[in-house]
């Protein structure tokens, strides 16, 4: 009769040991034998007539191990059940094992394998009237400026240029291997580029003032730029991050221009916010300074909730069991990893632990869940503001995008994860004591990093 025992060898770290007898596994070792006799594919004989000796022979000792194993593992599950132990992972075998185990002397063998346990542990944060604090940015007149200014170059239009002459000149160039004398190399592709002169290298900034479209000059990158600025001109314009900075290049301007910002007024409006009757500037203003409000409350909400997870995470008294953990890293999953990398992975790991147990467990508590029903209105409401329509309008097209969608396992699954953390920090913001406090742009950008503020575990 098979008997399984436990110890404990560290923190929430146990080994469990598993011992069979022969009665254990005779049985099933026997029948899975006779299956593959049936089965068994020997040259010289029809299948399932090839003799049950030759098949022990040739097969036994594969079956009789594997069977072994199996019986092992299944005493190991119905134990965990019993138990009703969480554990992390799966257990693993413990290291230097005997899995050596011969079918013509079937003894009392014995397995044993470690295992994590998940801690039992309480969130002190919730309970002990933890302040936090909510930001709020307040839309300055600069803010609104730099918008509006940055709104109408984007409705700008290009004016063609007669030549180069200033800063801001929209430079629409491309560029070509060539040898010294400007002849193209026979690989030379044409890259096109299109930029505004203050973003080139300095020194190929004076090269080209003065010059006009369809003008040439030959350039060695290594030649107008040096250190960060040559990297990046080699990766962009010259999309060439590992050529050599040596290499000429045949440059053409193809068209010289400048930007003109859009005047403001109504048509402009109406492009920016379709739908909507904006007249006059300071309806603009209004409505854009309601975007911006819109834009840095999810910006700040963000902040807020990373505030709360960061908390959770570092003040959440949780014990692991980390050398189980670090072996599971280094030899449980598909791709072995060496001391080295499991010791540079662990923090990350750990961090992303202790959140997926602590939200585990808070998501239980509280009752959340998140219904397929909830998971296709989702979608829904999406797509369709996607498109600019509301909820009632009719869309025809949408039952059967939601068939394919149904099926689409990713798109559902981030869906589903999304809803029920969300539900999750609404459900968490009514816990603390929230204190509210207005900054400008310039201060929240400036705040610490909430990961930074409480990096020490406890």
């Amino acid at each position: 009769m098979a008997t399984v025992t436990r110890e404990n060898i560290g923190t929430l770290h146990d080994k469990i040991t598993v011992k069979l007898t022969k009665e254990d596994y005779w049985p099933s070792f026997e029948k899975s034998l006779k299956q593959y006799a049936k089965q068994a594919n020997v040259p010289g004989f029809r299948k399932g007539m090839v003799p049950a000796a030759m098949v022990r022979k040739m097969y036994g000792p594969s079956i009789f191990g594997d069977e072994v194993f199996r019986t092992a593992g299944r005493q190991l599950e119905e134990y965990l059940k019993e138990e009703k132990l969480a554990i992390f992972a799966q257990p693993m075998i413990m290291p230097g094992a005997n899995m050596n185990f011969d079918m013509n002397n079937p003894v009392e063998v014995d397995f044993s394998f470690e295992i994590g346990v998940k801690p039992d542990f309480d969130v002190p944060s919730l309970t002990n009237g933890t302040t936090l604090t909510k930001y709020k940015v307040s839309v300055s007149d600069k803010m609104l400026d730099d918008e509006v200014e940055r709104i109408r170059r984007r409705y700008g239009k290009v004016e063609d240029l007669e030549a180069i002459a200033g800063d801001d000149n929209i430079i629409y160039t491309t560029y070509e291997a060539s040898d010294a004398a400007g002849n193209l190399t026979p690989d030379a592709q044409k890259i096109e580029d299109t930029v505004l002169l203050e973003k080139l290298p300095a020194k190929l900034q004076e090269m080209l003032k003065g010059k006009k479209a369809n003008d040439t000059l030959i350039i060695r990158p290594s030649e107008i730029a040096e250190g960060d600025a040559l990297a990046s001109f080699l990766k962009d314009p010259l999309k060439a991050p590992t050529s050599d900075p040596t290499q000429p290049y045949k440059l053409t301007i193809t068209k010289v221009g400048l930007l003109q910002p859009r005047d403001l007024d109504a048509e402009l409006y109406m492009q920016v916010f379709q739908n909507e009757m904006i007249a006059t500037e300071e309806e603009f203003r209004n409505r854009l300074s309601q975007e911006l409000s819109k834009e840095y409350d999810r910006i700040t909400r963000e902040r807020f909730q990373n505030e709360i997870y960061e908390l959770l995470v570092h003040n959440t008294p949780l014990q692991l069991p980390v050398d189980f953990l670090k072996r599971w890293m280094k030899e449980g999953q598909e791709k072995p990893k060496s001391e080295a990398e499991v010791e540079k992975e662990f923090p990350g790991f750990d961090h992303q632990l202790r959140w997926t147990l602590i939200s585990d467990k808070l998501i239980q508590d509280a009752g959340i869940n998140v219904t397929i029903e909830d998971v296709k209105e989702d979608v829904k409401t999406r797509v369709l503001s996607y498109f600019g329509m509301d909820a009632d309008e009719d869309a025809p097209w949408m039952e059967s995008y939601m068939q394919k969608v149904v099926k689409d396992n990713k798109t559902m699954d981030e869906t589903y994860r999304r809803i029920l953390f969300d539900r999750l920090f609404q459900w968490l913001e009514e816990k603390f004591a929230v204190e509210q406090k207005e900054v400008t742009e310039e201060e929240f950008f400036k705040l610490a990093d909430p990961h930074a503020t409480h990096h020490h575990h406890h």
